[in-house]
């Protein structure tokens, strides 16, 4: 896939991927404004253009990325295993599909989604994180 931020100086490259998963933790609604409907497409991204991501550490296992000219956000990403989330508006649709939804204890009662999708909550979202760490 290839999409690119608001303003066209920063062009991102991953591979195709359909699903789309949805965080609702205050973190993601804070940066996004909403919950975060992304794309996770591992560490094969890369970033082109006349402007460089800026990055910013949100946690002690992620990092944020944005453009520094437009401010759109370009990747959440996993620091122990270099995989990277990308916010779907990046992308023209190539078919994608709502297939879960995490952090499903945090998200506020002021929206609902109507897709039936898996739905974790954060307790159950770090311990597969920690499973996934462990080799299991």
């Amino acid at each position: 896939m290839e999409g690119s931020c608001l303003c066209g100086s920063i062009t991102v490259h991953a591979p195709t991927e359909t699903e789309i998963n949805v965080c609702h933790c205050t973190m993601c609604r804070r940066w996004s404004g909403g919950p975060l409907l992304s794309v996770h497409c591992g560490s094969n991204v890369a970033f082109s253009g006349t402007q460089t991501p800026v990055a910013y550490r949100s946690s002690e296992w992620a990092e944020r990325g944005f453009c520094p000219t437009c401010g759109t956000h370009l990747f959440y990403h996993l620091l122990p295993t270099d995989e990277y989330a990308l916010p779907v508006g990046l992308f023209r649709d190539p078919g994608f599909e709502l297939t879960s939804q995490i952090f499903i204890d945090e998200k506020p009662g002021y929206y609902e989604l109507a897709n039936d999708t898996p739905r974790l909550t954060g307790e159950q979202v770090f311990a597969q994180f920690a499973e996934a760490q462990r080799g299991g």
